[in-house]
């Protein structure tokens, strides 16, 4: 858009500002020199100016989270392609063919694995007692090649897995070293694209007709008055943006909470629940449960015999046989860690961790800053120095009235702006509810609870704040899922989805949402 101050006659001290204003809707009907055309003109680029500085502010910040979520999906991504070609090279290395002639089995742990991470419907804890149960179907019959089993025998087989502990304690330890560290990886990075796309669809914002009106008065009134360069006053740019972010302000709590679960789950990264240390040595991990099974493998198979019955046995020639083409010579070689190769490219998470840590704390309370930090840009208003000598909304003059408070019903005083607090953005009470559910299951990730995906690409898109609406104008639906993961292989998922009602006010499904996931944020605080 044109520089519209060029194209008018408004100089600084102008002798064309002559004319009664009787013709202006917003500036001053005293003497003038914009004519109503101007005015207009002079309103759209206000609102042009205002939608600018907001979301060159918001930019940088969506920018970063944006960055460090492919950063961090990149890691994630990378650490199982390496965590796979690691066991792969060493398992090759280690057992040879008869690996070779087993290696869907560990293929498909991996597939299982990623797909999770990018939001499969994968139960993690009943994945992975699978992968044991079908591993010791393949040991068990390669220590005992003189029995033929049938599938109902190795399934009986596979019922002693819990109760015999083949493997040792490695399925157990692995289990909930995996199951935890794969929750927070892939809750938290779902949190970074969650704050970049709140940010984006808060960010475009369309200021009320009311809104436009207080824009344009400070903005672009002086210049109608041929005060060209004298800039709005602090305190009066401060409640002209108050109010046309009120319901941005309102976003500003759930905003700080959510930070907050942010930072928890990205110390239990650096800690407990480190993907990096967990992945890493996945390939020694079960290679110790494959060698412990082979150590223990005629106690095992004694007790599987007292429970499934003694199997047939197979011919002389037919077991020797059997033994040659399984590639099996009587014990497994033991890996030698030499031989494993490093993994995860040298990427460390703790230095990802550690650099998204203090952008988080960075990014609390930006939405309440937002007015001040746009009043600040020296572009905008005078600053908070030289208040005698800068525009008041009339004069040139000091701003007397005192700031107005951050959100929606604190503008019902305010001076600048006529702000209906009934009527909220539903824009940003989705973008709440939003940041409610991920907040939510952040905590659930930080106690090492399993949680569903969220599919952000199946957010709606092309929204724009600021314009409010009335309850029985807008529609919203939200969706809650939470599994909790527990020593046994029960889940319990719950949903809840509400719809607002074409009635005045929420629905009362929205405010059972609403009551639920505040109640539960209440007992986690």
């Amino acid at each position: 858009m044109e520089k519209l101050v060029e194209l008018t006659l408004c100089k600084e001290g102008s002798e064309t500002c002559e004319e009664q204003g009787d013709h202006l809707k917003v500036c001053s009907q005293a003497y003038t020199c914009c004519t109503q055309e101007m005015e207009e003109r002079y309103s759209q680029l206000s609102k042009h100016d205002f939608r600018n500085a907001v979301v060159e502010l918001s930019n940088h910040l969506q920018t970063m989270f944006s960055s460090r979520y492919k950063k961090f999906d990149e890691f994630f991504k990378e650490l199982l392609e390496n965590a796979e070609k690691s066991l792969n090279d060493m398992f090759v290395r280690t057992y040879g063919r008869l690996y070779m002639q087993n290696s869907e089995l560990f293929k498909d742990l991996f597939v299982e694995l990623k797909r999770y991470y990018v939001g499969g419907n994968v139960n993690l804890e009943e994945m992975l007692n699978d992968f044991w149960a079908r591993l010791l179907e393949r040991m068990f019959r390669l220590v005992n090649p003189q029995y033929h089993f049938t599938d109902e025998y190795l399934e009986c087989v596979s019922k002693y897995t819990e109760q015999l502990k083949p493997f040792g304690d490695v399925p157990r330890k692995l289990k909930l070293q995996v199951t935890r560290a794969f929750v927070a990886a892939r809750t938290f990075a779902q949190g970074l694209a969650v704050a970049r796309d709140v940010i984006s669809k808060v960010s475009a914002v369309n200021p009320t007709p009311q809104g436009t009106q207080a824009l344009l008065k400070m903005m672009y009134c002086p210049h109608c008055r041929g005060l060209t360069s004298v800039k709005p006053c602090y305190n009066y740019c401060f409640n002209v943006m108050r109010g046309c972010l009120a319901n941005q302000g309102d976003l500003d709590a759930e905003w700080n909470i959510f930070m907050g679960s942010m930072l928890l789950v990205a110390e239990r990264l650096e800690g407990p629940f480190n993907i990096e240390s967990v992945m890493d040595p996945i390939d020694v991990k079960i290679s110790d449960a494959i060698m412990n099974m082979q150590e223990n493998s005629m106690q095992v198979s004694q007790k599987v015999f007292q429970g499934c019955g003694q199997p047939k046995t197979l011919a002389q020639g037919r077991t020797a046989r059997s033994v040659s083409e399984g590639g099996f010579s009587a014990r497994f070689r033991p890996y030698n860690p030499e031989e494993r190769p490093t993994t995860a490219a040298g990427t460390s998470l703790d230095r990802l961790v550690t650099d998204v840590k203090e952008k988080l704390k960075q990014a609390k309370k930006f939405w309440s800053s937002l007015p001040g930090n746009i009043c600040s840009d020296e572009k905008i208003s005078v600053g908070t120095g030289n208040e005698n000598e800068c525009w008041n909304g009339s004069a040139k003059s000091r701003y007397d009235f005192a700031v107005t408070g951050n959100g929606l019903a604190s503008q019902v005083n305010n001076p600048e702006v006529e702000v209906d607090i009934t009527k909220p953005d539903m824009v940003i009470r989705r973008q709440i509810m939003v940041l409610r559910v991920m907040t939510n299951k952040l905590k659930n990730a930080y106690s090492g609870n399993d949680v569903d995906f969220i599919d952000v690409s199946e957010e709606s898109s092309g929204e724009e704040s600021g314009s409010g609406c009335e309850f029985q104008q807008c529609s919203t639906e939200f969706e809650f899922n939470a599994t909790e993961v527990t020593g046994s292989s029960n889940k319990s998922d719950k949903k809840v989805n509400t719809s607002a009602a074409p009635s005045s006010g929420l629905s009362q499904a929205a405010l059972f949402l609403s009551v639920l996931v505040l109640a539960m944020q209440r007992q986690w605080r």
